[in-house]
């Protein structure tokens, strides 16, 4: 049987410090539609009510239970009650978020201006999916073709990151409409630029010739209402917000480029020198002769504000990496729009944003930026500079056209038997270096912290990008999970307890990694001691891989102290009807063996916990529990 192990030794400057912080590159206000009534929507049938809380159950059609209130919206379609849900809200381009739950075999739809249909399914556990799956571009349809051809255009998602029935799960759409000329005549078609369920993208720049199958209107228009389909199963929706925007954009003109040499080592330095020599420039680059390696230049332009109001930019410097090492900056940059500067690149980052108010106008615009040196993990000399505003689609302004880089992405797959991977993996801001990740067959994968044994994720799909890691000698040297993550806090998954109220501690002193086995089918069988006492652990998915079942098995040895489990922790645990516990918000599920009854506590971040206690018979305790996401 061949396995595939592989360990990455390599050399980081600062590995295992905190990161960086990432600012997220798009920080525009939503509005949210409001659900403490139903006045955001049209007339509604009785399918669709509020609630304040909602419990699909996982493993049976139809049981569906609700808690009075408001904040959620809930649709258990009947025979005679089955309506859509339309919004008042009439709109064009959009960038959509929200939560959604289904019920077991439910199917409903988020149809874009009523017309464009993103599919939401219970695909829990499909392996193949398809044009009827969640996330789906659902499919045109022409009764006049062939019988098998009738449905066409449909785009299946790239990969299925469904979660299980009565959890909460998350779309993110950014659509264009299509656009039409002064005569009403369309001159574009509709586009999906991006859609994403659970965090990972599905699709992007779509474009879509007309009205999807079953949607509420089959002409085409500029705007139109939001609907969410209601007759075929059970659904919840709650937080839905967006940002709307009309078809103006920012834009930039009359740029100048001026060039500087000498020891450029601060922004400051750019007062003490005179620019070398001067370009007129079409984008954003430094297209003036000099090493790529040693830089500095000054960009002057005019920037075009459409409409009055608050502007969002962010500057991202590429050769200047996020998890550079603070005492070697690579350069650093900063942007001044009028006589107000908007934001500064220090060089700890590449990264920075600014907000700044701004009159409908044209505005001086000052770039001004270096590179020190050539550092291997700095590959690129892009300048990027995004901006967006109320109204006005956030859009990256004056970008080069570059040749795409001859390197295809670097995939890890496990088609056939489980794969091991040692590297390093981002967890919760930190770069955690002791890693070993498993990737299954039926795309169960995890990640362990083979440093101080602590479970860290679980996802679902496509195994490892690592692009990162082997492209060159290695960016950010991080090992990428290519499906929809659930990140556990980084601690312990077994400790010493003096009783059931301690603290659960971020590290044992007494762990010791003792490496571990690895089983005929592939799967590893993880060994290490905690005092006297000698654990393995091992996961194993079962159910097509929508369970992952953990074993932790302890020999006591002649270790007295008592020892404890810690099976998870959220927001709130709380026992379902159906037996199972639902972890942070409906995050997850835990289904636990037998009769066990566990330890749920409040910690001092006022978060809950389960723990299990290590109960020993002839010198052997095990504990066993499975996630279901």
């Amino acid at each position: 049987m061949k396995r595939l192990t592989i360990l990455i030794i390599t050399l980081y400057l600062g590995a295992g410090q905190l990161l960086p912080a990432r600012g997220q590159e798009h920080e525009f206000p939503a509005n949210k539609i409001p659900l403490q009534d139903l006045s955001a929507f049209k007339p509604v049938t009785n399918n669709w009510k509020l609630v304040s809380d909602v419990y699909f159950d996982a493993q049976k059609n139809g049981k569906v239970k609700t808690t009075p209130g408001t904040g959620v919206l809930v649709n258990t379609p009947t025979k005679n009650d089955k309506g859509h849900l339309f919004t008042n809200l009439e709109h064009g381009d959009l960038e959509l978020d929200l939560d959604f739950m289904m019920g077991k075999g439910a199917n409903a739809g988020v149809y874009l201006q009523g017309r464009y249909e993103v599919q939401l399914f219970d695909s829990w556990g499909e392996q193949n999916p398809k044009v009827t799956d969640l996330g789906a571009i659902y499919e045109r349809w022409d009764e006049r073709r062939p019988d098998g051809q009738k449905g066409y255009e449909g785009h299946a998602p790239i990969q299925n990151v469904s979660k299980a029935p009565g959890l909460w799960q998350h779309c993110r759409i950014v659509f264009r409409a299509p656009r039409f000329n002064e005569k009403g005549e369309k001159i574009e078609n509709a586009r999906f630029i991006e859609i994403a369920m659970n965090g990972v993208t599905l699709h992007q720049n779509i474009e879509v010739t007309g009205p999807t199958r079953s949607a509420a209107f089959q002409d085409e228009k500029p705007s139109g209402p939001l609907m969410i389909q209601g007759d075929h199963g059970a659904v919840a929706i709650r937080n839905i917000k967006y940002i709307s925007y009309g078809i103006e954009r920012v834009t930039l003109s009359d740029l100048k480029l001026q060039s500087y040499e000498g020891n450029i080592k601060t922004l400051a330095d750019f007062e003490k020198l005179t620019p070398t020599a001067e370009m007129d420039i079409d984008v954003l680059a430094h297209q003036a002769p000099a090493s790529r390696d040693k830089f500095a230049g000054k960009i002057i332009g005019t920037v075009n504000i459409p409409v009055s109001g608050e502007y969002f930019f962010n500057l991202n410097l590429a050769w200047i990496p996020q998890d550079t090492n603070p005492n070697y900056i690579n350069g650093a940059g900063e942007l001044t729009v009028g006589k107000d500067k908007v934001l500064a690149v220090t060089g700890r980052t590449g990264i920075a944003s600014g907000r700044l108010k701004l009159v409908k106008g044209t505005y001086p615009l000052t770039l001004i930026y270096f590179k020190s040196s050539a550092y291997w993990y700095a590959r690129s000399n892009d300048i990027t500079l995004s901006v967006g505003g109320p109204e006005v689609a956030y859009t990256a302004l004056r970008t080069p056209l570059r040749a795409a880089e001859p390197v295809s992405p670097i995939l890890v797959t496990a088609p056939n038997e489980p794969v091991m991977l040692r590297g390093f993996v981002e967890h919760q801001g930190r770069k955690r270096t002791h890693v070993i990740s498993v990737g299954e067959p039926d795309g169960t994968n995890y990640s362990v912290d083979l440093q101080g044994g602590k479970f860290l994720q679980i996802w679902r799909g496509k195994f490892i990008e690592a692009t990162p890691m082997w492209h060159g000698r290695g960016e950010t040297q991080l090992a990428v999970p290519l499906g929809s993550v659930i990140q556990f806090p980084a601690k312990p998954s077994l400790t010493f307890l003096a009783d059931a109220n301690a603290a659960w501690p971020d590290s044992n002193a007494s762990y010791t990694y003792q490496g571990y086995d690895v089983t005929k089918v592939g799967r590893p069988v993880f060994k290490y001691s905690l005092g006297a006492a000698s654990v393995q652990e091992s996961m194993v998915p079962a159910d097509s891989g929508r369970r992952l079942s953990h074993t932790l098995t302890v020999r006591p040895g002649s270790e007295t102290k008592e020892i404890w489990c810690r099976v998870a922790e959220g927001s709130n645990i709380t026992k379902l009807p159906n037996g199972l516990y639902a972890i942070n918000d409906k995050q997850y599920y835990i289904e636990l063996t037998g009769k066990v009854k566990p330890v749920i506590r409040s910690t001092s971040q006022n978060t809950k916990e389960m723990l299990l206690p290590v109960k020993a018979k002839d010198n052997v305790g095990v504990v066993k529990y499975s996630i279901v996401w």
